[in-house]
Parts: C-alpha cells; sequence; structure tokens
C-alpha cells in the first residue's frame, strides 16, 4: 500500500459521515416554538399590571 493510499484511507475514515435530517428534529423545534409563543402570551396577559 502506497503513502497515497495510506492517506487517502485516514481521510475516508476521518471525514465525518453525512447525516440525514430528522422529522423528530423539526417537530421537536415546532413544539419549542409553541410552548414559547404560549409562555410569552401568558407573560403579556399576567404582567405586571396582574393583581389578585
Amino acid at each position: 500500500m502506497t503513502d497515497a493510499a495510506r492517506i487517502e484511507k485516514a481521510r475516508r475514515l476521518l471525514s465525518e459521515p453525512a447525516s440525514r435530517p430528522s422529522a423528530w428534529g423539526l417537530l421537536a423545534a415546532a413544539g419549542l416554538m409553541a410552548l414559547s409563543a404560549v409562555l410569552m402570551a401568558g407573560t403579556i396577559v399576567l404582567g405586571p399590571g396582574f393583581g389578585v
């Protein structure tokens, strides 16, 4: 095995595998956005002027 072949093999082994985007990540991000919108609306509604 030549040095060039060894270097090429090492580069292939060290390169990161291509990851496929997951629908679960998108769903989690959408859920987090919805939760933050609800919390922000609650803060505005029950904000500084709220009294019991």
